[in-house]
């Protein structure tokens, strides 16, 4: 405890000595308190959404430092040529060439599943049909097959998840294991089971009348296998999607619909369904922007020269043996261009459902 003999206090009052406060200190004080509180009540003040918004812009500023300034540079690159000798693999400024080249089908890109188009038709458009279309079609075929189907498989493994049963706890490890494979695990998984001299699968589905002798070999046999091989792995994760929307509807709806007479199909028609389409369409968006960027599967299951997707032309255009940077960046911002577009096609069913369509 200090004494009087340790203190000396100023003519204003404040005490001077080692270890309290004077009265330039105690002033700063109090304007840092009047700042925070101007703070804090300017913050109270603020509207619901410009709150939301103000948490969020952390999240924002994360976001244009790992996605946005990478899409500009990526832009900026697709817009120079290719240049295969020196140091610098970039050109002169070309403009929209580079994506003109991929549209037509001029660009080197070509050459790298140039083999495939002139051995199947399918899951290809047709002979001719430039490459990046064909890699287009392909990955907005895969994306909407595997969506959809993965979404009803989901759903139906969501709503028997939600009921009470015994083994309820099992059931849902069972369900949910596939999705803890790596990609690469679950590709070598399918790789090996349609090897005609290792596995089985070649030759009961030869046997049925399905696939041909080596199906990772053909277009569309192995199309269809690793279609197979992502539905197996993700419907988990939309069943785990879809499963936290269902709990979240109040159970007492169901009473008041069974008092009313309502039957099983009524009842998730009007409240199951319209109240589990938000969860629904957010796991759908995540599912579809995965499934559009789709390669490490492919690669691993029948590689990309038999089942080529977008991500796989990028790839093959930086890493391929040939150093057309500039290509491989129009491929990468066509294909964001088309995920952006696939968002906005969501982003109005989110819509939708707030204003009430369903």
């Amino acid at each position: 405890m200090a004494t009087d003999t340790d203190r000396a206090r100023t003519d204003d009052g404040t005490v001077a000595d080692g270890g309290t406060v004077t009265g330039g200190e105690r002033e700063t004080s109090r304007e840092r308190e009047r700042t925070g509180n101007a703070v804090v009540n300017w913050m109270e003040n603020l509207s619901e959404a410009a709150y939301a918004y103000l948490l969020l812009l952390p999240a924002f500023a994360l976001l244009t430092l790992i996605a946005f300034y990478p899409m500009i540079r990526t832009f900026v690159m697709s817009l120079r040529a290719n240049q295969t000798r020196g140091l610098d693999p970039l050109g002169s400024f070309v403009g929209l060439e580079n994506y003109v080249d991929i549209l037509t089908g001029n660009a080197r890109l070509a050459r790298q599943f140039l083999d495939v188009g002139l051995t199947s038709s399918f899951p290809f458009i047709e002979l001719g049909t430039p490459f990046f279309q064909q890699a287009l079609f392909v990955t907005l075929a895969f994306a909407v097959i595997s969506v959809v189907v993965e979404t009803v498989i989901g759903f139906g493994q969501a709503y028997v998840l939600d009921q009470d049963f015994r083994g309820r706890r099992w059931v849902r490890v069972a369900i949910i294991l596939p999705w803890a494979v790596p990609i690469v695990i679950q590709g070598m998984i399918f790789f090996l089971l349609f090897q005609p001299t290792v596995g089985f699968g070649s030759d009961l589905m030869q046997s049925l009348g399905v696939f041909s002798g080596t199906p990772l070999a053909n277009s569309q046999d192995a199309f269809i296998i690793i279609l197979v091989a992502d539905i197996w792995k993700s419907s988990a994760f939309m069943a785990l999607l879809i499963l936290a929307g269902l709990q979240s509807v109040d159970r007492s709806l169901y009473d008041v619909a069974r008092v009313a007479g309502a039957s099983p199909w009524q009842r998730f028609k009007m409240i199951t369904l319209p109240l589990v389409m938000p969860a629904l369409l957010v796991a759908m968006l995540f599912r579809t922007m995965d499934a559009m960027r789709v390669y490490g599967l492919i690669e691993s299951t029948a590689g990309c020269t038999t089942v080529p997707s977008l991500s796989c032309l990028v790839v093959e255009a930086m890493f391929g043996g040939t150093r057309i940077y500039a290509t491989a960046a129009a491929v990468a911002f066509s294909t964001a261009l088309v995920i952006g577009l696939i968002i906005g096609v969501y982003v109005l069913l989110f819509r939708d459902t707030e204003g009430g369509m369903y």
